[in-house]
C-alpha cells in the first residue's frame, strides 16, 4: 500500500465527510450554522439590512438583534470567530473599539443564510396556517 502525504490524507478525509454519521465533523458545523443567532448575525454582517457586507460594532449587533442576551451574543460571536466565519478587530481607542465582519469563508455562506432568512419571512403566514390546521385536527 502506498503511503499518503498529509495533504492527500486531508483530501481523502474531506471526501469522506458524511453529516448523517454522528461522529462526522461536518455535523458539528451544521449544528453551529443552523442556530438562529448565527443565522441572524451572519445576515446582519452580510448586509441584509442595507445591502452590502460591512463591519459592525458589538453594540450595533446587539441593538439590531432584538432579544439576544449579552452572553449569547458574545458566545455566538466567539464561536463564529473560532470557526473562521467572523473576524474580530480591536482598535486601541478609549474605550477600545471592537468590530466584527465576515471573513471570506463567512461571505461564502452569506447568500444561503440570507436566503433562509428571506424564505422564513416570506412563508411565515403559510407555516402559521398549517400549524393552526394541525393543532385543530389534533386537539
Amino acid at each position: 500500500m502506498a503511503t499518503m502525504t498529509a495533504a492527500q490524507k486531508r483530501e481523502q478525509a474531506k471526501m469522506e465527510y458524511d453529516a448523517f454519521l454522528a461522529a462526522c465533523p461536518s455535523r458539528q458545523l451544521l449544528d453551529r450554522i443552523s442556530n438562529k443567532w448565527v443565522t441572524l448575525i451572519l445576515a446582519a454582517l452580510g448586509g441584509d439590512c442595507d445591502g452590502e457586507p460591512r463591519p459592525m460594532r458589538y453594540s450595533e449587533l446587539s441593538r439590531l438583534l432584538a432579544g439576544v442576551s449579552q452572553k449569547m451574543l458574545t458566545q455566538t460571536l466567539r464561536s463564529l470567530e473560532r470557526d473562521g466565519l467572523v473576524a474580530r478587530t480591536a482598535t486601541p481607542t478609549v474605550p477600545v473599539t471592537v468590530t466584527y465582519e465576515l471573513t471570506d469563508l463567512g461571505l461564502s455562506l452569506r447568500q444561503m443564510m440570507r436566503g433562509l432568512k428571506t424564505w422564513a419571512q416570506a412563508h411565515m403566514d403559510d407555516v402559521l396556517a398549517h400549524r393552526a390546521t394541525y393543532d385543530a385536527r389534533t386537539a
